[in-house]
């Protein structure tokens, strides 16, 4: 049988409320960053960004917060097949903290939750056999009814050779051996716990565990002894995490010392937050059993993972993509605080940001200053105009993907506002219109704070007005402006876009551009996004994108800003842009609104003739670009023979 799925893990899910304030009492906090969380899911999300092809079975609320863990999940690259939608239970939370380097405070709110609602008809074989490998966790084997639905995927997994695996995840209050505000602890002495965990360890292939894991699982605090007892039940290859001293694997008999048995190279940094860094180890780990690879690689790959994790905040947000891994290994580490290693963090970021956009054709409407120049121009009157403009594109996009809108908040609120959550890519701008050198929306406040309330989704859009032949101090104050703007939308988890237009500057020739974009290269400025000019010649684009290149090969990619020229114009430039495979689609506005906007502020159009008219223009345009990479794929074909 074919398997589409490497691994599918079973077990809880929650959304984590991970405190912002470092080095406080969780009764301190006053304010939560949210990520997805639960050992099971984390170990899912862990395992794709690693390249493996991940499920996972749990439950979630019918609510706000379960449709965000299936909706991250799938950003993630994890199937949600085996994810129970419970109509009458909520979403697990988890609250927590990093007081310091040793206390990692948090609470559980797991009463009756989604997850604990597994049930074994919550369980389908036809799922369960899509994967080579079965993953449980200790935590549902603490309830009858759930340990009844992990064990019946593991039975299924074990009828039909597939492998199986058991973090034995041991959470004391999660198992009633100890209290609410205990969430921290991780281990208590529980005959009824380590007999409960002994009935089950022989269905397994692998286990994972702290020592203090295994002194559970095996009854004494000895942990030579607690292995060997684990032994006496399991034929399992055993290992055992040791925090700062790696870890170890023992495929047979266990020996005298812990140092005796198979290890990985360690990597020694600075522990920043353990929460989650189990469910990193154990993705690592899982990458190499499942590849094949031998015990050392599979521990480096393991243990290089528990330290990503240790070293961020969050859980699944802190584990790295394979090639974030591939690069970590290749170049080493710069300083012992990874999540202060700038040239780390890069990568992390370009290589697991928020889902994928091969093609970005993009309405822009963001546009003030052009619409407060017209005749009959109110603020109300152009922010109803807008909506009509994302209506426009709305009805263009069709659910499909691939689309996109430019809009800003300061006339453009209501269309801004609507437009979330509907699958649209969507650039949000923050540049004072007109300025150079650049200045900024003062909505945005004078260290940027308001970013923090924009949603994930918006994309932080800067154009500048800049030259290659700029005076020295127009040149600094930019180049500073721009860095500082980028460096507030990384702290917000917000993507950038950087716009640069230097034909309304000075003269332009083919390294005009290119020159422009390693003057912010140079300075620590990576966008994710490039807005440009549509060049002339296909001497300037191979300049752009080669600078790019040469810089960022992770970036997104370009867009090419349209400039109010006719479509016919529009369709020359967007052919000649579209030979780069860098160039992902067009953002272009008053080409499209233009001419309605005129009329329709003088009330010589109706709303359903506005919306009409950009629609086709807009679909007009997506049709060109569409036909314009088709054409560069198949001549690129042609010329690759």
């Amino acid at each position: 049988m074919t398997k589409t799925l490497d691994l599918i893990t079973i077990g809880r899910s929650s959304v984590d409320l991970y405190g912002a304030q470092i080095g406080g009492r969780l009764e301190d906090m006053g304010a939560f960053d949210k990520y997805i969380g639960g050992s099971p899911t984390n170990i899912a999300c862990g395992t794709a960004r690693l390249g493996l092809k991940s499920g996972v079975v749990t439950a979630v609320g019918d609510e706000h917060m379960g449709r965000f863990i299936k909706e991250q999940l799938a950003r993630e690259g994890v199937s949600t097949q085996g994810v129970k939608v419970d109509p009458d239970r909520l979403t697990a939370l988890v609250l927590l903290g990093i007081r310091d380097s040793e206390q990692f405070p948090l609470i559980f709110y797991r009463e009756n939750c989604a997850d604990m609602g597994l049930t074994v008809d919550d369980v389908d074989e036809a799922f369960i056999t899509s994967a080579r490998a079965v993953v449980a966790t200790g935590t549902h084997l603490s309830n009858p009814q759930v340990e009844a639905a992990t064990l019946k995927a593991l039975e299924i997994a074990r009828t039909n050779d597939m492998q199986t695996a058991l973090d034995i995840d041991y959470r004391p209050n999660l198992w009633g051996v100890a209290g609410h505000g205990d969430g921290e602890s991780r281990f208590v002495e529980s005959a009824e716990v380590t007999s409960k965990l002994q009935t089950t360890l022989h269905l397994f292939d692998l286990i994972v565990g702290t020592e203090e894991e295994f002194h559970i699982a095996g009854g004494t605090t000895d942990t030579i002894a607690a292995l060997r007892a684990v032994r006496a039940v399991s034929g399992a290859t055993l290992v055992c995490k040791r925090g700062a001293d790696g870890a170890v694997a023992f495929t047979g008999d266990i020996p005298e010392s812990l140092d005796d048995g198979q290890s990985g190279p360690g990597f020694p940094i600075e522990v920043f937050n353990v929460l989650g860094a189990g469910d990193g180890f154990m993705s690592g780990l899982l990458k190499g059993w499942l590849d094949g690879e031998d015990w050392a690689n599979t521990l480096k790959y393991a243990n290089a993972c528990g330290a990503f994790a240790v070293s961020r905040h969050g859980c699944t947000p802190a584990y790295p993509s394979w090639d974030e891994l591939q690069f970590f290994f290749e170049r080493g580490i710069k300083q012992p605080d990874l999540r202060n290693d700038v040239e780390l963090e890069q990568v992390h970021w370009a290589t697991n940001r928020r889902g994928t956009w091969s093609s970005v054709k993009t309405f822009a409407f963001d546009h003030r200053l052009q619409l407060e120049e017209m005749d009959g121009y109110s603020l109300k009157k152009a922010g109803a105009f807008k909506r009509l403009c994302l209506d426009a594109a709305l009805q263009v996009q069709n659910g499909q993907p691939g689309f996109g809108i430019l809009c800003d908040n300061r006339i453009g609120r209501r269309a801004l506002h609507a437009a979330s959550g509907s699958g649209l890519w969507i650039g949000r701008p923050t540049e004072l219109p007109g300025s150079r050198p650049i200045e900024f929306e003062p909505e945005l406040g004078e260290d940027f704070g308001q970013l923090r309330e924009w949603p994930r989704e918006n994309v932080v859009k800067l154009l500048v007005f800049c030259h290659p032949d700029d005076d020295v101090d127009t040149k600094k104050t930019q180049e500073e402006r721009v860095k500082r703007l980028f460096t507030a939308a990384r702290r917000n988890d917000l993507e950038f876009l950087l716009e640069v237009i230097p034909s309304k500057v000075g003269p332009v020739d083919d390294m005009t551009t290119p020159k422009l974009i390693q003057q912010f290269y140079d300075v620590g400025v990576y966008p994710d996004w490039w807005k440009l000019e549509p060049f002339k010649t296909d001497a300037a684009w191979s300049n752009a994108v080669a600078a790019i290149g040469r810089n960022d090969p992770r970036t997104r990619g370009i867009v090419v800003l349209g400039l109010d020229a006719p479509q016919s114009e529009l369709a020359a430039s967007l052919a000649l842009a579209a030979k780069q495979p860098l160039v992902k689609g067009f953002a272009v506005g008053r080409t499209i609104f233009g001419d309605a906007a005129r009329a329709w502020m003088k009330d010589e159009m109706s709303d359903a003739d506005a919306v009409d008219q950009m629609a086709a223009r807009f679909a007009g345009l997506c049709d060109v670009w569409d036909a314009a990479r088709v054409d560069a794929r198949l001549n690129r074909e042609k010329a690759n023979g």
